[in-house]
């Protein structure tokens, strides 16, 4: 039985994603329209390596790796939209514009990632993002998304 690509656990986004442990960043698709836009979830515990040393006594999430959790949403994205071509693209980060940072992401919060296809030109993704904590915007940012290689 086939699994449903609108969700997705963390086991189906490593088949989607070369990201592995420690840098895979989302832990779980709520819903995806292909071509359109996902929604992704990230748990931010406080035994992520990063706060280690960002910052000692006051972890904060690096604002580049809620990026970083947007892009790799935006991958699945182009994964599930890309599903009958083989063999499947790798997408790189090409670009990030607008990268506005409104609330710091501590362990405990759960971000919820947002991203919408903006336009594909030239083979080169367009989105328009958001994480959200509690329902309120922390970084909203778009970002391009370029083949550069195959999987």
């Amino acid at each position: 039985m086939e699994a449903d690509p609108m969700r997705m656990d963390v086991t189906e986004i490593m088949e989607a994603l070369p990201h592995r442990y420690p840098f895979l960043l989302i832990d779980r698709i709520v819903s995806c329209t292909p071509g359109e836009s996902i929604v992704a979830l990230k748990n931010i515990t406080s035994n992520e390596p990063f706060f280690e040393g960002h910052f000692p006594g006051r972890p904060v999430m690096p604002g580049v790796l809620v990026i970083e959790s947007m892009a790799q949403a935006g991958g699945v994205l182009s994964h599930i939209t890309m599903i009958d071509v083989e063999p499947k693209p790798l997408f790189f980060l090409a670009g990030v514009d607008n990268a506005r940072f409104r609330r710091t992401v501590v362990p405990g919060d759960q971000l919820t990632i947002e991203v919408r296809v903006d336009k594909i030109k030239r083979g080169i993704w367009f989105y328009e993002c958001s994480a959200k904590v509690d329902g309120k915007l922390a970084v909203a940012a778009n970002i391009m998304c370029a083949p550069g290689g195959k999987r």
